[in-house]
């Protein structure tokens, strides 16, 4: 049928390659237009000349063919639908509803905030290059490394002027959920000069987020490192009047990851015990009256948290200066980057938990590794979610990102920032089980 205009042409001897291509070329543009999905035709045409209605079709013209099957067939023209009787009566106003539903912006509840990991992070983007979006970064293929000087000539600018923008949404019992990600590499934040520059887009997104009318903004990864912000508390101190409720997302993150371990566990060798994290696993598993060896050089920071425990668990809290003292411990939870000579004071047979950024290698192969703690969100329940998170498998979110859903799903008013509250840890993961979260 599409071509019996240009068969026409050609009979009467009046065609050219200039129609030809022209009317192919436009053919192919209504079709992919009207397939798009995306309402992009005005509806001030067609109220000024309202005949245009039964000569151009549009995007929510066509889509009502594919909702009810059974009207609205041609493609082209609904003239030829009025004709035939199987002009949908709904059409007009179903045009008129969406563009007027399209001028509405959509907020969010929540944000996650990341940051981008390495030069090869931001071509799996919905922004950059779809189809890699849709895989884990290890999907990574060859012919994306030759364009990383690209990519690093581009991240000066984005550097300099660059704000927070939406990398993908989704839903989940109700809640509009977006992440924004921010124009920085892991790197950056390994530098104290740098931390000024980085501090500022985070209050700037931190901020934005408020002017909107955001629920809870969740920093993720690096953008809550101790020493650059205090894990958000900066933030929430200087703005004191902020509506947007602030989170680290470390309480969930914590409890996930003491919930990998064995119910039998009776000691565990922990670095990176003073930081966040691995002070309230030290005080959470004492009271547990499971052992905890913690390394750490400093004898003030370790005396601080044993003060922090009653007096009856503090014998459970060891202090150790060297990797020699996990030895014969089977369970190692790390809290700062392990190289390979540090993993062979481990005995065979060790679990290895972390929680360090970015994750320690796999060095060992008579050990088992869990790499990020990690939760899995109900697929049935979530919906428009179209990209993975990192390394992350589709629906599996890093620990702090649930974090930040559970606190503005149980409508919580405090800000999460600085130390992990450890009488928190089993009221943020029984809220997170109750809301279909599982462990990844």
């Amino acid at each position: 049928m599409m071509f019996l205009p240009l068969m026409g042409t050609i009979a009467a001897n009046v065609s050219s390659l200039g129609v030809i291509y022209m009317y192919i070329l436009g053919f192919d543009f209504m079709r992919f237009m009207v397939h798009s999905n995306v309402e992009v035709v005005p509806v001030r045409p067609f109220e000024v000349f309202p005949f245009l209605r039964l000569l151009l079709i549009t995007p929510s013209y066509h889509s009502l063919h594919h909702s009810s099957g059974d009207s609205n067939y041609c493609l082209f023209m609904p003239f030829y639908d009025y004709l035939g009787g199987t002009l949908n009566p709904a059409a007009f106003k179903t045009h008129g509803r969406i563009r007027k539903e399209g001028t509405k912006e959509v907020i969010a509840d929540s944000v996650f905030v990341p940051h981008g990991v390495d030069f090869v992070t931001g071509f799996h983007m919905g922004l950059t290059l779809r189809t890699f979006a849709a895989y884990p970064r290890t999907h990574s293929r060859w012919f994306i490394y030759p364009l990383i000087p690209l990519a690093m000539l581009m991240s000066i600018p984005a550097w300099l002027w660059g704000k927070a923008y939406v990398v993908s949404h989704y839903t989940l019992h109700g809640l509009h959920q977006q992440t924004w990600g921010l124009p920085t590499h892991g790197f950056q934040y390994l530098m104290p000069r740098f931390h000024k520059r980085l501090n500022q887009i985070l209050e700037e997104t931190i901020l934005e987020a408020d002017r909107l009318g955001v629920k809870v903004l969740t920093l993720g990864a690096l953008n809550k490192n101790e020493a650059m912000n205090g894990g958000g508390k900066l933030f929430v101190e200087k703005h004191k009047d902020l509506k947007v409720r602030v989170c680290h997302g470390n309480t969930l993150t914590t409890a996930a990851l003491l919930h990998e371990l064995a119910d039998d566990v009776k000691e565990v060798f922990l670095t990176g015990s003073t930081s966040k994290i691995g002070k309230a696993i030290a005080l959470y598993l004492c009271r547990k009256r499971v052992k905890v060896v913690m390394l750490t050089a400093s004898d003030e920071r370790f005396d601080a948290i044993v003060k922090e425990a009653s007096q009856d668990c503090r014998q459970y809290l060891v202090r150790a200066t060297k990797y020699e003292a996990g030895q014969n411990i089977q369970t190692w939870i790390i809290g700062k980057w392990t190289g390979y000579h540090a993993q062979q004071r481990a005995p065979p047979g060790t679990t290895f938990h972390q929680f360090t950024l970015p994750p320690i290698i796999h060095f060992r192969k008579d050990c088992v590794y869990h790499d990020s703690v990690s939760i899995r969100l109900p697929e049935k329940l979530v919906h428009g979610l179209n990209s993975c998170e990192h390394n992350l498998p589709r629906y599996v979110v890093h620990a702090c990102h649930a974090g930040g859903l559970v606190h503005a799903l149980e409508g919580w008013q405090h800000h999460e920032v600085g130390p992990v509250d450890v009488d928190q840890l089993d009221v943020v993961w029984e809220a997170a089980m109750k809301y279909g979260f599982t462990p990844a």
